[in-house]
């Protein structure tokens, strides 16, 4: 009888646990002021460096992920310890002592970024392997460790030295966080061997080795919101890490979410903002009070979103540094900056630093490249809102906050410039004036129907044609 009862009550607390598995997916803006005012701030910057970094970029593979037990193309494990687990993350964790990015200066980063017309920057102080870049007392896993040979360097605490560099050029400054710690002995807790991404143990089952793994998880954060000047941003990332009733059974990832893994985010963001008031937290895709804004990954919205919201998208084909990387173009990097503002988000591109501590050529090209675009055209870019139809053809439409001027940007379908130019489903009052962005004269233009046609003959600036042409409309 007494088993009997056992079964029900299990089957019960079941049934509950699985009822409270509706997420929330409704946006909810923040009410503190100072919060309000940072993330208005954030969303008239438009754009940002991403750089993903740790001891993986050594074996020049994908950032953490080929020590996690799944069998998905991203966690593909090579090499000569691929054969077995344990010997591939024995070699893996043991890359910790060769570390060495001797080359590492970040301020040829934040100047290159802020040449680029950057104007933020989101750094990995702890990717889901553990490692550290920054000098946490709740590891020796870390970059400033004695068995990694960086920290006899006077710069060893890596996160504090990008923030103050790129602090002192400008930028809001964030700290991409991973809450998954696949390192951590009470995430993957060793009497369990891993199975996926996931905490190994129900946490429900074992709440001393849950609770200890939140008091590691806060107690991180509180030194990178303490002891690294001031921080705009904390980026959090490993969105299985959530609470159970957030989960939405219709995206795969999280429908595979066995264990409700809740870290308390209430807390954390009250610690975090009683440090750093006005912090933007981003709780990556778990919806509610904790994300600020919205991240979609590697993805341009096909229309604005009702929240605040930026793209994350790689300069080249992989998050963290890959030998010989293909990186996407000057001129597709312009337009995907381009789309990504006229739906009313920011552009955060990524940059995976070497081994030794440094860009790859072709970025810092890339960076020069759209930094000469961006000095001609960025102001049809920065403290711009959309402007409906959004777009129309190869034309893009942004807006100043006033509503007085528009900007259209026009994607050349060809490198020869034509001498009429169509912009298409936009009504202009005959008064209007109309001017390419980089140059001084003012242009004859007619309306027609519901378009307006342009007429040019005049000398754009350099690669502007190449990349788009940016007309300055003053209704």
């Amino acid at each position: 009888m007494k088993k009997q009862f056992l079964v029900l009550l299990s089957i019960l607390v079941l049934h509950a646990v699985q009822s409270q598995t509706t997420p929330e997916k409704k946006y909810i803006a923040p009410m503190d002021p100072m919060v309000k005012q940072k993330l208005a701030q954030w969303q008239d910057i438009k754009f940002g460096l991403l750089m993903h970094w740790g001891t993986y970029s050594q074996w020049g593979i994908v950032e953490s992920w080929s020590i996690c037990p799944e069998d998905e193309g991203w966690t593909v494990r090579r090499g000569p310890y691929s054969k077995s687990y344990s010997d591939y993350k024995k070699a893996y964790e043991n890359l910790q002592t060769t570390f060495n990015p001797v080359q590492f200066n970040p301020e040829k980063w934040a100047v290159a970024a802020k040449e680029a017309g950057m104007k933020y920057v989101v750094f990995t102080t702890k990717h889901h392997d553990g490692f550290c870049m920054f000098d946490t007392k709740e590891s020796d896993y870390k970059i400033t460790s004695s068995k990694t040979p960086f920290s006899a360097n006077p710069r060893s605490n890596v996160t504090k030295e990008v923030f103050s560099a790129f602090r002192n050029n400008g930028f809001m400054v964030g700290a991409y966080f991973s809450k998954p710690d696949w390192h951590n002995e009470h995430y993957w807790w060793p009497y369990f061997p891993p199975k996926d991404r996931n905490v190994n143990y129900d946490p429900v089952k074992h709440p001393d080795e849950w609770n200890a793994f939140k008091k590691f998880t806060y107690n991180q954060i509180e030194e990178l919101m303490t002891g690294y000047g001031s921080v705009d941003i904390l980026w959090l990332d490993g969105g299985w890490v959530r609470p159970f009733n957030t989960i939405d059974p219709a995206v795969d990832w999280q429908k595979s979410i066995p264990y409700n893994q809740d870290i308390d985010m209430k807390s954390i963001a009250a610690m975090a903002r009683s440090h750093q008031p006005g912090l933007l937290v981003v709780d990556r895709t778990v919806t509610g009070e904790f994300e600020n804004y919205t991240t979609p990954e590697q993805q341009v919205p096909s229309k604005p979103l009702l929240e605040p919201w930026e793209s994350c998208i790689t300069m080249g084909n992989s998050w963290s540094y890959v030998p010989d990387d293909k990186y996407k173009s000057t001129k597709e990097l312009v337009q995907l900056l381009i789309k990504i503002v006229s739906r009313g988000g920011n552009l955060l591109l990524n940059i995976g630093p070497s081994p030794q501590g440094d860009f790859a050529d072709t970025a810092y090209s890339r960076l020069k490249e759209i930094g000469g675009w961006m000095k001609v055209n960025g102001e049809a870019i920065y403290n711009s809102k959309p402007k409906a139809p959004y777009s129309t053809s190869n034309t893009y439409f942004t807006q100043s906050k006033d509503e007085k001027t528009v900007y259209a940007f026009v994607l050349p379908e060809t490198s020869k410039l034509e001498k009429q130019i169509t912009i298409g489903n936009i009504s202009l009052q005959p008064t209007s004036k109309i001017m390419m962005l980089g140059t001084k004269q003012w242009l004859k233009w007619k309306q027609v129907n519901n378009d307006i046609m342009i007429d040019f003959t005049g000398k754009p600036p350099s690669q502007a044609n190449e990349y788009a042409l940016v007309f300055k409309i003053i209704l």
